[in-house]
């Protein structure tokens, strides 16, 4: 498939698609700043951007997205800002999402949701249940989702499994630690891409981003489309993945 950047035509291998793209969208606020428009209106138009991005990742067979759309710092912004975004979320979970299902797209998300308000939860837990099945694009959001805490929670149950004799210390492998986290059973990223010129992980993903290959760009996430992706995914299959070796 060709894409055009400039006056160049550049090609994407359509059978090397990453089969898992993580995204953090960054850039929402500065988007409506530049704009003189209110926080709230860029995190709308960041909202926006992840609906034409989840048609977009489909559209190229990709199989997993995974947006870190609400951190565990998240909630130091001022209570205007964050209730904005709850506000959006809830908007979101009760409409657009709900479409998606209809395209086979399957969601679910990652993070310790306990804090959210109880009406979100229940939207998150019946749009998880509704589209159990899908076999389509799955979409993984990160709501009150931090690496470290992630982390923590894993070595916690962890703890408890020793403590009840179901597992044994000197057993624990890598494969034991991953089937704690929050992506249990989902394949690592090999992309990473983050907006806005921000080159830094943010407590994302910690432990699932050890081999993946990192794309960082100044757009803005509102302003983060389809040719945006096909430069990211350009720049990935240009590069040689060595896990390590020679």
């Amino acid at each position: 498939m060709f894409f055009q950047k400039g006056t160049q035509t550049l090609e994407i291998d359509m059978t090397r698609i990453p089969n898992h793209i993580a995204i953090i969208m960054d850039g929402n606020g500065r988007w409506a700043k530049k704009r003189s428009l209110p926080r709230k209106a860029g995190h709308k138009a960041g909202a926006e951007a992840l609906e034409r991005i989840i048609d977009d990742c489909r559209a190229l067979g990709v199989k997993h997205l995974t947006v870190y759309a609400f951190s565990t710092e998240n909630w130091k912004r001022s209570q205007e800002e964050v209730d904005a975004i709850m506000d959006l979320l809830r908007q979101y979970l009760k409409t657009y999402f709900r479409r998606f299902m209809k395209d086979n797209v399957k969601m679910n998300v990652i993070g310790e949701i306990s804090r959210l308000d109880g009406d979100i939860q229940e939207q998150i837990r019946e749009i998880e249940k509704l589209s159990k099945d899908k076999d389509g694009l799955f979409v993984h959001i990160a709501l009150n989702y931090g690496g470290r805490d992630e982390l923590c929670r894993a070595v916690q149950k962890l703890a408890v499994q020793i403590e009840k004799g179901a597992l044994d210390s000197e057993t624990i492998t890598e494969d034991t630690i991953e089937s704690f986290l929050d992506t249990a059973g989902t394949p690592d990223p090999e992309l990473v891409i983050r907006t806005s010129g921000e080159e830094r992980i943010s407590n994302f993903l910690l432990w699932q981003i050890a081999y993946s290959e990192f794309y960082f760009t100044d757009t803005l996430w509102p302003d983060f489309n389809r040719q945006s992706l096909e430069e990211a995914i350009y720049s990935y299959q240009n590069r040689e993945r060595r896990f390590g070796g020679r």
